[in-house]
């Protein structure tokens, strides 16, 4: 069964600090309020930066090195919380702070221009937005928990395949073009004392079917997920300071694979995966980001020490679809990217 994944709910390794990400260039500024959300277009040229600002900006960084600023969304929301953008990279979509839902066409990304498209408020605060593989599918949740799956075939005319009630919980999703028209849906959260994930598989119907029921192995709540391109392996990171590693080879059994070495001081909000999945950046409310060798799954190492700048909370990390470059966006209105260092070609277990 293949489909679309969706995510709802100490000491340096060896030779770690010759890996070391590199900081390349001044941070780039426009926002005037927190950047909660990075995306990177298919090209790997243009990149997307959401703010509480209510707006998106749009970036040159063909030449990471000399980025320059491109066009931004206007009028301003309410917030933005969430961006993405469609496979081919002429359509963004937007999740917004009071519920509300945008696309806008950016095929000329110094001029993007609002869609006109009708989607239906929410009730609460849209978290999170994603195309599936081939663009006729856009999902998105509420911090309430409310999962929307929509066929977007025309983009003016949007129809709600399903919802589901997954319950409050923080997401973050992983397409697999094998199969445009399904999804794995994974959702975490409790009561404060027993953390679970569930993972489900969910279609066009409205009812997806439970695969996998097991707790998160976190003291708390999880704030932090993400994917592998490839599907095997899920990261969860927590309020409890820690990052686990979870076998997601068979969606039915996940299985515990390791905890990361503790890394960071405060909680950890947000996860990406490099393309190949060799690279993991975390980013933490203790204003730092870290990258994580995962050649050996069983075994993750640090790759090279903490990466420092941001003067407040890290909420957004992003690889670019090469891998070689990272953004990571912030509390303090600032993105910075970084060059990310190659992990060891170790075959992952």
């Amino acid at each position: 069964m293949t489909g679309v994944l969706l995510l709802v709910g100490g000491g340096e390794g060896g030779g770690g600090e010759q890996r070391q990400a590199r900081l390349i260039g001044r941070p780039l500024t426009g926002h005037t309020n927190w950047v909660a959300a990075l995306a990177f277009a298919p090209d790997g040229r243009t990149m997307a930066s959401g703010s509480k600002d209510g707006t998106v900006r749009l970036w040159d960084v063909g030449d990471p090195a000399r980025p320059r600023a491109l066009g931004v969304t206007s009028p301003p929301t309410a917030g933005v919380l969430a961006v993405a953008f469609s496979p081919r990279g002429d359509v963004l979509a937007l999740a917004n702070w009071d519920g509300s839902e945008q696309l806008w066409d950016v095929r000329d990304p110094s001029r993007p221009r609002l869609l006109p498209v009708g989607f239906p408020r929410s009730a609460t605060s849209l978290s999170w937005v994603a195309f599936n593989a081939d663009g006729q599918r856009l999902m998105d949740g509420t911090k309430s928990g409310i999962v929307r799956y929509w066929d977007v075939t025309d983009l003016r005319h949007p129809h709600l395949l399903s919802e589901l009630a997954a319950g409050s919980s923080p997401v973050d999703w992983v397409r697999q073009t094998a199969d445009p028209l399904g999804a794995y849906l994974t959702t975490s959260g409790g009561d404060g004392k027993s953390q679970r994930i569930k993972l489900w598989w969910m279609t066009a119907e409205s009812e997806p079917s439970l695969l996998a029921d097991l707790p998160t192995g976190h003291s708390g709540p999880v704030y932090g997920l993400a994917m592998s391109t490839d599907l095997r392996t899920l990261a969860t990171g927590g309020k409890d300071t820690t990052i686990r590693l979870w076998d997601t080879t068979n969606p039915s059994a996940p299985r515990p694979l390791s905890s990361l070495p503790r890394g960071h001081s405060s909680s950890v909000w947000s996860l990406a995966f490099s393309p190949n999945g060799q690279v993991l950046a975390s980013g933490s409310f203790d204003n730092t980001v870290r990258l994580w060798d995962l050649g050996d799954r069983r075994a993750p190492q640090p790759l090279g020490g903490p990466l420092t700048g941001h003067t407040d909370f890290v909420q957004a990390v992003v690889f670019s679809p090469d891998g070689r470059l990272l953004a990571t966006g912030s509390r303090d209105g600032t993105i910075r990217l970084w060059h990310v260092p190659s992990a060891p070609a170790v075959e992952s277990r």
